[in-house]
């Protein structure tokens, strides 16, 4: 098993960043991969980004390259999702998540095994 918490969110203007935060905990050896989602009111969890557990693979939705980055601490067991340029369609419930098989496709959600309870980002215009 493996324990996620996330940290960070909280209420912003646009045009301003936030800094999410993912612990692992628990079987983190067996971890592969680490995304983050994103879920907003009366929509589908979407895929927001990814990266592998021990490498420098990473992966973006469209609607945040350039503007997302995501970068893993592995002394610490954490993933952070910096978040620049925030816009209000960013607003949404974030979660991260393991997978632990390496999966192809990564952007759905049932390539992740363990999920974390979110945290809430909320972009004011």
């Amino acid at each position: 098993q493996v324990q996620l918490v996330e940290s960070g969110g909280g209420l912003v203007q646009a045009g301003g960043s936030l800094r999410l935060s993912c612990a692992a905990s628990g079987r983190t050896f067996s971890a592969y991969r680490l995304g983050w989602f994103r879920q907003a009111p009366g929509k589908e969890r979407e895929f927001v980004a990814c990266i592998t557990w021990r490498g420098e693979n990473t992966i973006y939705a469209d609607s945040v390259k350039g503007r997302f980055t995501i970068s893993r601490d592995n002394a610490k067991n954490t993933v952070y999702l910096q978040m620049n340029s925030l816009k209000p369609e960013d607003t949404a419930v974030y979660y991260c998540a393991v997978d632990q098989s390496a999966r192809i496709w990564v952007r759905l959600r049932s390539s992740y095994d363990y999920w974390g309870q979110g945290t809430q980002v909320t972009v004011s215009s």
